[in-house]
């Protein structure tokens, strides 16, 4: 950071740094306006200089956007910091919130040793390239020749020859052992950075952030857990069946786990790429979204505009002009753009965009729906003080959008005009297994990559057997093996995104769950009677009010009110997956029935 950015920083430096003929709980409350002050300009400016970073890709866009978000995060550690100073002041619920959400807010606690500080960026930034450059060179082939992670991916997707999967696997996962010694030290360093917040380690400090303690919170999530994994256990024995099928009893036994290079994703985190492979033997034909949408003439424009109407038909205000506007629907033939896509609420106020290189397809639809979700969420919470201006936790905004997604059901098409009439039924069953792939199949990932960081982060799991820990994890929820020995010289753990990048994983288990609990109070509000799968809330107002108040709290509430204000319930239940997928597990059951499942 530059002495010009230094010291724009330290001019805006919390008033209660400076006022102590204030008391205590005084000087806790203009920290906390100072702090919002500094935090929303900070971020607009970032958040400007990232819109324009990603839809115009040059050098220096990509500078100008990595100087605005340097500044964001060095005012955010400096104000984590500084909250932690009032952890033990009397003030009011409001004012404490908002100081546990700045002391909570960062996910790589820096020691405040400038030395260190600047050790832990260069290992961040070391670690996140290393990643970001890997690449696999077939032996005797360099340069153009070698693949790397976007083209291995797409090996295990398509490719059905198992030692070309294998090769993909192992090409992949070799680019992790050099990350290992970094990565060890870099848990030292944040660990010092979280006990100078007040914690034991960096992975209690991440598990604070659900309003209750960590050690209830690591709880909670494995009772949610526990109540899915009898429907995980029987995908699990099917799939692993037909994989036998497919690639014989030499590559795949008929019992224990499965290796994870046969599952159709790097990760072996979602099984959608093995659809093909596990699918109904006989099946009644459905429907194909994709085909439907272009037979109707849909554009990227009309596709968006349906998405929208989906929520005003619940009661929500129309977008603001400025959404059309400012939004990036489709690629740029002139320029480079980042196309995944992305929900972004620039001002914190009503600057609401999309960011999707849109294709007409039936995935892009959904998406579609998912994503303005964030963007109605963002608008309902905008008139909270700035910090409660996000979700209730961080599973909420994912589980919103996804759930708003699974109401693109048949029924829906039909009341938008794409579908003639619902599918009977007995069409849901492929419909079901395929969804299962994905979400069924994800939620024992989505659980373990954060149980092995937190037992790192604690010292439970050491540097000695980083590897060994990671797959014995992976064997107890996902019933999963590495296809060939691994051994401590590998480091498969940073063989994943955010390892390697030290982003927490577990909202992604929660959004997998909220969001079938979501969809089931919200059809409940909708008065809809049926099998939940069925169900979509277009046009119910009822819902609409349930999904309202709930979004309006933003972060203002801890997370079991926000939930209560959607589902009448302060907790999380993972039994409205169970209902939602209920014929689908009656058909699994039926299938396994002379079969040994588990492993």
């Amino acid at each position: 950071m530059s002495a010009v950015e230094r010291g724009d920083l330290q001019n805006r430096q919390p008033a209660a740094t400076t006022a102590p003929d204030k008391s205590p709980a005084e000087q806790a409350r203009a920290f906390v306006d100072s702090a919002a002050t500094v935090l929303l300009d900070l971020t607009v400016k970032s958040d400007r200089a990232g819109w324009v970073q990603a839809t115009y890709i040059t050098y220096d866009t990509e500078l100008l956007a990595a100087q605005a978000q340097e500044k964001v995060i060095a005012a955010a550690v400096e104000l984590a910091k500084q909250a932690a100073r009032f952890k033990d002041v009397a003030v009011d619920p409001a004012t404490r919130r908002q100081l546990d959400l700045l002391r909570l807010a960062l996910t790589t606690p820096a020691p405040s040793d400038p030395a260190r500080t600047a050790e832990v960026a260069r290992i961040a930034a070391s670690l996140s390239s290393r990643y970001g450059a890997g690449k696999y060179c077939p032996p005797g082939q360099s340069g153009d020749d070698c693949l790397d992670l976007e083209e291995l991916s797409d090996i295990l997707a398509r490719s059905r020859n198992a030692d070309s999967l294998l090769m993909a696997w192992r090409g992949w996962h070799g680019v992790a052992p050099p990350m290992r010694a970094d990565y060890t030290r870099f848990v030292q360093l944040t660990n010092e950075g979280a006990r100078e917040l007040g914690f034991a380690d960096a992975g209690q400090m991440w598990r604070s952030n659900y309003d209750m303690p960590a050690d209830a919170f690591a709880a909670e999530v494995d009772r949610l857990w526990n109540q899915v994994k009898p429907l995980y256990d029987d995908l699990h024995c099917y799939v692993r069946a037909r994989l036998v099928e497919k690639y014989g009893a030499n590559v795949l036994a008929p019992t224990g786990p499965i290796p994870a290079h046969l599952l159709g994703n790097m990760w072996a985190q979602e099984w959608g790429n093995v659809s093909d492979l596990v699918a109904p033997r006989s099946t009644i034909p459905t429907y194909d979204l994709s085909a439907l949408l272009k037979t109707h003439n849909y554009n990227a424009q009309k596709m968006v505009q349906s998405g929208a109407a989906f929520f005003t038909s619940l009661g929500q205000p129309a977008l603001p002009k400025t959404f059309w506007e400012r939004s990036l629907f489709v690629k740029p033939r002139d320029r480079d753009v980042v196309c995944h896509a992305s929900a972004w609420d620039v001002d914190a106020v009503d600057d609401l965009r999309i960011k999707m290189c849109i294709k007409i397809t039936g995935e892009d639809f959904q998406t579609i729906h998912h994503e303005l979700g964030h963007n109605f969420y963002q608008r309902a919470y905008n008139q909270q003080p700035y910090l409660f201006r996000n979700s209730a936790n961080d599973g909420f905004h994912e589980a919103l959008g996804d759930a708003v997604a699974l109401s693109v059901t048949p029924a829906y098409l039909v009341k938008i005009g794409l579908l003639e009439k619902e599918p009977p039924t007995s069409a849901d069953i492929p419909l079901l297994l395929s969804r299962a792939l994905d979400k069924v199949a994800f939620l024992p990932f989505g659980l373990l990559v954060d149980q092995w960081r937190w037992q790192v982060f604690s010292g439970q799991n050491t540097p000695g057997n980083y590897n060994q820990a990671w797959w014995a994890l992976r064997e107890k929820y996902q019933g999963v093996s590495a296809p060939v020995t691994r051994t401590e010289a590998d480091f498969d753990p940073g063989a994943k995104y955010h390892v390697a990048a030290n982003v927490p994983y577990t909202r992604y288990f929660l959004a997998a769950i909220l969001q079938f609990q979501f969809h089931r109070a919200l059809c409940e509000a909708a008065g809809f009677e049926g099998p939940l799968n069925r169900c979509s809330i277009y046009g119910s107002a009822a819902a609409g009010r349930r999904l309202d108040a709930m979004m309006k709290l933003g972060a203002s509430q801890p997370w079991p009110e926000a939930l209560k204000a959607l589902t009448g319930s302060e907790r999380m239940d993972a039994t409205a997956i169970l209902d939602y997928f209920a014929p689908l597990r009656a058909w699994l059951q039926k299938q396994n029935k002379a079969r040994q499942c588990g492993w």
